[in-house]
């Protein structure tokens, strides 16, 4: 079994451990993580480190790969760029929760998370670096592109795009043959119907435009400004 590393030891992160634990594909050796203390225990397992000590971490453990468990879509492209910088070659592993239904001919490309009790559905194309988040489905063809994400209990319906950087939140419904722009976000408990372009924000049954975003700017609960999420070090690549 292949050693791998886990980028976030925040709440996403245990959750992705527990589908990487669950699926028995690759050997957690711990954390990579910028703002916890070396040698602390999250859920059993120590945190080597920042992403600027992975080249000796790589070494040190025998590294195949790692994965971004971050919630928010701006910022895990930000920490896999970093990442980038500091070991260009880098592996990225995808994981599957062993609770998923996983449909024929689907694609699942490198980093991306699939959590318990997700349906993707024939034909369905998930990209890289992509949340599925807990209940959610992606029915037949659907596409997401890089770093977008679908929150728990959002059900996509068939033919479905899904534009770069773009958030599905919370107990959303989408009927068929709708396309998301890029860095969009549709409000948690929304109806949408209707397509919808690059850097809005959307919500509401029906969902309906109430403004204009940045790409870099918040949508989790509790989330902070990228800016002081990824620190600024003084040994920047």
């Amino acid at each position: 079994m292949q050693n791998i590393v886990i980028f976030g030891a925040s709440g996403h992160g245990s959750v992705v451990l527990d589908c990487i634990e669950k699926e028995a594909k690759y050997k957690v050796v711990g954390f990579v993580d910028s703002f916890k203390k070396k040698g602390t225990e999250v859920n059993g397992y120590e945190v080597l480190g920042s992403e600027y000590d992975l080249p000796l971490l790589i070494d040190k453990y025998q590294i195949y790969g790692g994965i971004v468990a971050i919630g928010d879509n701006w910022t895990r492209n930000l920490v896999v760029d970093r990442i980038l910088k500091i070991v260009p070659e880098f592996n990225y592993v995808s994981a599957v929760h062993p609770n998923a239904q996983v449909g024929k001919d689907v694609q699942i490309g490198r980093g991306s998370v699939v959590m318990p009790g997700v349906t993707i559905n024939a034909n369905a194309i998930i990209a890289n670096h992509c949340i599925l988040n807990t209940n959610s489905s992606l029915d037949h063809d659907g596409f997401m592109n890089n770093f977008s994400s679908l929150a728990p209990n959002v059900c996509v319906g068939g033919n479905f795009i899904l534009g770069m950087g773009s958030a599905i939140c919370l107990g959303t419904n989408v009927i068929e043959n709708i396309t998301v722009g890029e860095h969009s976000v549709v409000g948690a408990g929304s109806l949408l119907v209707g397509n919808v372009s690059d850097c809005v924000v959307v919500y509401g049954a029906p969902a309906k435009m109430v403004r204009k975003r940045i790409p870099s700017e918040p949508y989790l609960s509790g989330n902070k400004n990228p800016s002081s999420v990824i620190p600024l070090l003084a040994k920047e690549i």
